[in-house]
Parts: C-alpha cells; structure tokens; sequence
C-alpha cells in the first residue's frame, strides 16, 4: 500500500470515531468498531507502524467530537550576530526550534512564551507571526496532522538553560546545522528572513 491510501483511511477513521461516540444502538456499535479495526490495521501497513501501536493512539481520541490536527507553536529566537537558537531533540537528535504543543487552556501565543521559557530558561515576547506550517501524515512522522505555528520572538530575561526535554541548546547559524528535524529549517529560514527585515527596517530609522 502506499500513503495515497491516507485521505481514504482518514476519512473511513472519522466516521468510525464518530459512529463509537454518538451510536447507540450496540450492533452499529459492533460495526463502527470492526471499520476502526480495519482502518487500525492498514494505517500500520501504510505507515509501517505496529498495529497495537496504531490502536492505542486511536483509542487516545475516542470521545472527541471531532478529530482536528494537532496544533503546535514554535520560537524563532536570534541574538544579535543573526545566529537562531535551537535545541537538540531528545528522541532523535536533530535540531529544532523551541517548540510544543498548545494545551487546551492555551492559545498559541501563550504557548510559545510558555515553551520558550520550559525548554530554554528565556523569558520572551512574541513580536510577530512568522508563518503557519502543515506537517500531513506519513510513515516519518506519524499517524496525526500537524499544524504549527511560528513566532518570531525578542528575549526579554531569564537565563539560557536547556531541561530534560533536549540534549542541549546552541545558537547556530543556519547554513552550519548538522541535521534539522522535521520541516524546521524552512522554518527557521523563514524566521530569519523576517529577522533581517525587521533589522533593516530599524537600521533606516
């Protein structure tokens, strides 16, 4: 099977998430679980992911209303040489931005000044929007949609310090990064062109 089988078996996914939540009736309850089953199963084919795997992150999401991609914010930090702070991921050891999930009392703004400050010490304000990305399905990177949003951020106090979520925080300059997770180097090119418009913009003041 190859991921052109995705947009089918998400949508075959919703209407049995749906189904086991709103269903009453106990022999359409018994269907709605034999699709899921199913979809279980080639999800981990498509994406060559265990199927115990597969059904216990599914099973995470029964109850929601709705199934609505993951949301994310991530910081664009730069010191004054133009270098972009970045963290050494714990799981796969490639560099990232400052990054997390939104929590469900959060918006992402919150969230950005609340990662930053959990994974890197810094207090920081947001000064504006970079971009909106969308990481879509696939065997790289998992069963769920992502969609992240980008700030660019000004440090405004704490002290730089990594946590227990990385394996270390460096400013680098982009062209120098070893190896990049995910989508995050289009990212973090955008964040500093974004930067050095601001810069010039201030150096013509």
């Amino acid at each position: 099977m190859t991921l052109d089988a995705l947009p089918l078996l998400k949508k075959l996914k919703t209407i049995a998430m749906l189904g086991l939540h709103f269903s009453q009736n106990v022999y359409d309850q018994e269907r709605y679980e034999q699709l899921l089953k199913l979809v279980e199963e080639y999800y981990g084919h498509a994406l060559e992911m265990p199927p115990a795997e597969v059904h216990a992150q599914f099973r995470n999401q029964l109850g929601q209303l709705s199934i609505t991609p993951r949301i994310g914010s991530d910081a664009a930090i730069f010191d004054s040489s133009g270098k972009i702070l970045l963290l050494k991921r714990s799981d796969d050891a490639k560099w990232c931005l400052p990054c997390g999930l939104v929590d469900a009392s959060e918006n992402p703004e919150q969230a950005v000044i609340r990662e930053a400050k959990e994974e890197t010490g810094l207090d920081v304000k947001i000064l504006e929007l970079v971009g909106i990305y969308t990481r879509l399905p696939s065997i790289q990177w998992g069963l769920f949609t992502i969609v992240n949003t980008v700030y660019l951020c000004e440090v405004i106090g704490g002290i730089l310090q990594n946590s227990h979520e990385d394996l270390g925080l460096q400013y680098w300059h982009l062209e120098e990064v070893p190896t990049w997770h995910g989508n995050q180097e289009q990212q973090a090119r955008d964040a500093r062109t974004k930067y050095q418009t601001r810069m010039v913009g201030f150096e013509c003041l």
